[in-house]
């Protein structure tokens, strides 16, 4: 297991198991009586300890292989997060299953196409209504052997052979431990690193969905690097929120704290989030770029409205975190009066704005899965707050780099960890290599030969540069660098993340491939423009009619020309359209963590970006 310091931070692993289920099985053992989870229930939080979580997965997994699961088989699970979700898929990986998540917001075909795909087993799903999903195509699933609901509301009277609760699912399990109760560690022994432990499906933002097939040796080498790139302690609190389907929260949320006995904590709901943040105050929160950009937008909108003293207070406060980051920025150490006025005035001011946003104990703020602003960074530094960028892709479990603790580098991902090799190919493509590197995609050897080359090199598709530091710097997607008219190449997303900095946009893409400038399409964030448009007595009914109000279209074009006055005039925004949709997680043209589909996003308002030329 690890190795502790007396100061509490967990050094590298001297020696690890050869699979994660051998590593949950010792971290059972061995810290039984410590909690492992928690999550609310009718308003109270319940806690599960490491005793609690080893049963309710050993029975799961006798009552898998009782239904007719063996090794290699895949079972996926339909859930939002939850314990049960944890406990399905560790069960898999024990007995050399294979453990998959399908994103709640799928619909009903892209829900049996993931299952007919995996020749999933066993599917358990969250409720009725991602039951109703499975139930709509089960038809279409052939090898799909049995439904498990966990939470049954609703359901008292229905029935149906192929369906069974959760509970009922582990008190089957726990009639066949008695009959058996070594089954669980004699399977657990049979695992060998290269088995595929788990399945992730990729976004799907060119086409169907791939799953990256993932081992036992790729989980365990991204393990072993979580001691330096992470940080995490037995102490942290952890709050989990993003889809345990995407590798990252699948890293962050369930193996890694498998390894250092954090606590998981499961947000309510995506509504509650900050809430929940607030309540529980977590130490390590691991988020995309879009949650942080909403933190900054709140805390610029509220002081805005707050009383003169208090806006004096924290504009001051700012000041002198600005400065105090600066001087690190550029490798110095802050002047002598610089440091006494942040640890006297700055801090205890920036300690009220973080308790507000719940993070008063935060110690590993980590944010990847998509470009982030310098800017963002700075803020949150002058904040207090250490936010260290990252960058790695399902294909590459997860991590390749991570800004190094104690640094702050504004426009780096940082560093690779000992193991990975990186290097840039004469595109500039980022290459890969190492035990982090998956497998390749299931049933997709043509796509699988794309991606990975005869060397063992993984391209990518991601632009990047290479510092003399060696600190990777993302530029874009190769496939999204825009070459103009008069043959200039552009990085959209640069100009993209100086645009989300803004409070009053959400998120924005810009075109201009072959043509003679820059366009944007640009989605407000509802919250606060609605609350600009209160501020001014300018009427509107809903999301649609906010971005028709010409005070809008104004409020926005003056973000736009702030913007454009930092940027080279070929990098300009001559004209721009607001999207009068709002857009969530269920619609087609944003990926489950929040990202806005380019090639899409291109063609379904193809009339609205002609219409700018």
């Amino acid at each position: 297991m690890a190795l502790t310091r007396p100061n509490g931070r967990t050094s590298l692993f001297d020696r690890l198991p050869a699979t994660p289920a051998r590593l949950f099985w010792q971290r059972v053992a061995e810290t039984s009586d410590s909690v492992a989870l928690r999550e609310k229930a009718l308003g109270i939080w319940r806690s599960f300890t490491w005793a609690d979580y080893g049963e309710s997965v050993r029975l799961a997994a006798h009552a898998m292989a009782d239904a007719g699961v063996g090794r290699g088989d895949v079972i996926s699970v339909l859930s939002e997060n939850r314990p049960e979700w944890m406990y399905c898929d560790i069960a898999a990986i024990s007995i050399g299953a294979i453990g998959n998540g399908i994103y709640t917001t799928s619909a009903p075909p892209q829900v049996a196409y993931v299952l007919r795909d995996s020749r999933t087993r066993i599917v358990f799903v969250e409720d009725e209504e991602q039951l109703d999903k499975v139930l709509e195509v089960r038809a279409d699933c052939p090898d799909l052997l049995r439904v498990v609901v966990i939470d049954p509301t609703g359901l008292r009277e229905f029935d149906d052979p192929m369906v069974e609760t959760f509970a009922a699912f582990l008190e089957r399990g726990a009639a066949l431990r008695a009959a058996d109760p070594d089954f669980v560690d004699s399977e657990v022994a049979k695992g060998r690193p290269d088995d595929t432990a788990i399945l992730i499906y990729t976004s799907g933002t060119t086409g169907r969905p791939k799953a990256a097939m993932i081992t036992n040796d790729n989980l365990i080498f991204q393990i072993g690097t979580s001691p330096t790139v992470a940080m995490l302690n037995p102490r942290d609190e952890i709050l989990s929120f993003l889809p345990l389907c995407h590798i990252a929260e699948r890293n962050f949320a369930l193996f890694f704290p498998i390894a250092h006995g954090n606590v998981v904590n499961f947000a309510e709901s995506p509504e509650t989030l900050f809430g929940n943040l607030r309540e529980l105050s977590p130490t390590a929160v691991f988020a995309p770029p879009r949650l942080w950009e909403k933190m900054y937008s709140t805390v610029t909108l509220t002081v805005k409205d707050a009383p003169p003293f208090q806006r004096w207070a924290y504009g001051r406060a700012l000041a002198i975190g600005n400065a105090v980051a600066a001087s690190e920025e550029r490798g110095e150490k802050p002047g002598l009066l610089a440091g006494l006025f942040e640890r006297l005035f700055a801090r205890p001011v920036l300690y009220n704005v973080r308790a507000a946003l719940g993070l008063n104990r935060i110690q590993h703020a980590l944010t990847g899965a998509a470009p982030v602003a310098p800017d963002l960074i700075r803020w949150f530094r002058a904040l207090g707050i250490r936010l260290r960028e990252g960058y790695g892709l399902t294909e590459s479990v997860g991590l390749v780099t991570m800004m190094p603790p104690g640094q702050t580098v504004p426009g780096s991902c940082g560093t690779p960890p000992d193991g990975i090799e990186l290097r840039l190919s004469e595109r500039g493509e980022v290459l890969v290599r190492g035990r982090n590197v998956f497998r390749g995609y299931l049933n997709k050897p043509k796509q699988t030969a794309e991606a990975l080359d005869a060397d063992g090199w993984l391209h990518t598709g991601d632009v990047g540069e290479l510092g003399s530091d060696g600190h990777l710097r993302i530029t874009d997607r190769l496939k999204d660098v825009i070459i103009t008219e008069g043959g200039k190449n552009i990085t959209p997303s640069e100009i993209e993340n100086r645009l989300k900095f803004s409070p009053f946009i959400a998120d924005a893409v810009v075109f201009g491939d072959r043509r003679k400038y820059l366009t944007c399409l640009v989605m407000i964030d509802y919250d606060n423009v609605a609350k600009f448009a209160q501020d001014n007595r300018v009427p509107f009914t809903n999301y649609g009619s906010l971005c028709k109000a010409p005070e809008v279209d104004k409020l926005i074009d003056g973000e736009i020309r702030r913007v454009n006055a930092g940027l080279s005039r070929v990098e300009q925004i001559k004209n721009y359209r607001l999207i009068d949709i709002e857009l969530t997680a269920e619609d087609e043209e944003l990926t489950p963590t929040m990202k806005l589909k380019r090639t899409l996003i291109g063609r379904k308002y193809a009339h609205m970006i002609d219409a700018m030329y």
